[in-house]
C-alpha cells in the first residue's frame, strides 16, 4: 500500500533549517508521472533569503522532469496553508481545468 502524500511532508518538516522562526514546514508534490518530491523550508539571517518548502519541492519535481502537480501536501506546526508567493508558484505547474488535491497538516497528521 502506497503510503499517504502527507507523511512524506511531515518527514521533509523534520530536514527543515528554521533557527530563526523556529517555523518548520514540509511539502510533497505528487507530478503527473506519479513520483513524489519533496522539500523543507531553509532559513537565511538575511531575511527574506530563505526558501519555503514549496518552492524546494517543486525544484526537486523540476529537476526530475516533472512538470504538472497532481496533489500538495503541506506538513507545518498547526497545519497552515501556503503563502501568497507558493500559491503563485504552484499555480504556474497546474494545467486548468485540471483539479489538485491539497492536503495541509500539523505536525501529528491532523488535516
Amino acid at each position: 500500500m502506497k503510503r499517504p502524500l502527507w507523511e512524506d511532508a511531515i518527514e521533509a518538516r523534520a530536514a527543515a533549517y528554521c533557527p530563526y522562526s523556529g517555523y518548520a514546514v514540509g511539502a510533497a508534490i505528487l507530478d503527473d508521472n506519479g513520483l513524489v518530491h519533496t522539500g523543507c523550508n531553509v532559513e537565511n539571517a538575511a531575511s527574506p533569503v530563505g526558501t519555503c518548502a514549496e518552492v524546494n519541492a517543486l525544484a526537486a519535481m523540476v529537476r526530475a522532469g516533472g512538470r504538472r502537480i497532481r496533489a500538495v501536501a503541506v506538513a507545518t506546526a498547526d497545519g497552515a496553508p501556503p503563502c501568497g508567493s507558493c500559491l503563485q508558484a504552484l499555480s504556474e505547474f497546474v494545467q486548468l481545468p485540471q483539479e489538485v488535491e491539497v492536503f495541509l497538516v500539523d505536525a501529528a497528521g491532523n488535516e
